[in-house]
């Protein structure tokens, strides 16, 4: 259950010049009264190029699990001793120098359609030692000695962009690749394929791998943290406008929600991730000098943006 003392936000901010040109004249109250009354406790850096988005890192190292490499198809189907991954049907979108993952809602897959698809390729992937199994229609479940090692980009990280420097990396990389290449083929003068284009429906000519790894127990039940998604969406369609009003509406329900947890006297938790890095802050270990500070340095989300 998600827990109310702790609120992540994944693209809190990012140094890119629509969200530079939406932060100019956004106006948070909220957000600056509650940061008034938290303290620093850690930073995540990293880089635009890892697999793993800060938000991810944040939530594994919450629910202690790893935060690279994050055997998130493992923990959310309670799966132990068994490597698996999650896999998404997709369209990759053909260009003479780059090859770019279109959103697999686009498909517009039925769980009819999901569950065909499903019936096809799972043969093919059993004999080299994988179980395909369906669990919704743009995200199945996969079961088998590649998964373990393999390292994979969340969808996210991959969407609207060029697919290449994000294929799975690790021991198993290679043959995947040459799986995904035989499926490609098959699907590609498949009956099911061409019903589909009768229908003027996008080509599934592509499957993305994420959530690899395995588990060799569960960790001990922590509490989640609630993780509203409406920045990331926004930002990913590049709708800074959205964005900014998304923000304004965090700001007035989920930011208040935590500063009237931190009022009733409750430990609370803030972490504002962005493209590259996170902030984690909290109400714990915080003194009588930080909070006197805190009145002179008031922090603003423009002021953070360069270390998300």
């Amino acid at each position: 259950m998600p827990s109310a003392r702790h609120l992540l936000i994944p693209m809190a901010a990012a140094d890119l010049p629509g969200c530079t040109q939406a932060l100019q004249s956004l106006r948070l109250p909220g957000l600056e009264r509650l940061l008034a009354r938290l303290s620093l406790q850690g930073a995540d850096a990293g880089r635009e190029t890892d697999y793993a988005p800060p938000h991810e890192r944040a939530l594994a190292r919450t629910l202690g699990l790893p935060a690279e490499a994050t055997p998130w198809a493992a923990w959310q189907t309670r799966t132990v001793g068994e490597p698996c991954a999650w896999v998404s049907p997709c369209h990759w979108q053909i260009g003479a120098d780059h090859v770019v993952l279109l959103p697999p809602e686009h498909l517009g897959l039925s769980a009819e359609d999901g569950r065909a698809l499903v019936d096809i390729l799972a043969p093919w992937l059993a004999q080299d030692g994988i179980r395909l199994s369906y669990h919704e229609p743009t995200r199945w479940l996969v079961q088998g000695p590649p998964f373990a090692g393999l390292q994979c980009a969340p969808l996210q990280r991959v969407l609207g962009r060029d697919v290449r420097p994000w294929l799975p990396r690790g021991p198993q990389a290679t043959r995947l690749q040459r799986l995904h290449s035989e499926l490609q083929m098959l699907l590609y003068t498949h009956p099911w394929s061409e019903a589909r284009a009768a229908r003027g429906l996008p080509a599934v000519n592509a499957l993305w791998f994420h959530g690899a790894g395995m588990l060799a127990r569960l960790p001990e039940h922590r509490p989640e943290p609630r993780m509203p998604m409406a920045l990331l969406q926004a930002a990913q369609r590049q709708d800074w406008a959205a964005w900014a009003a998304a923000w304004q509406q965090l700001d007035a329900t989920e930011v208040a929600a935590l500063a009237q947890e931190l009022a009733g006297g409750e430990t609370v938790e803030l972490t504002l991730c962005g493209e590259r890095s996170s902030l984690h802050f909290s109400s714990t270990h915080r003194g009588l000098g930080a909070r006197i500070t805190s009145i002179f340095q008031r922090k603003r989300l423009s002021d953070l943006r360069e270390q998300l």
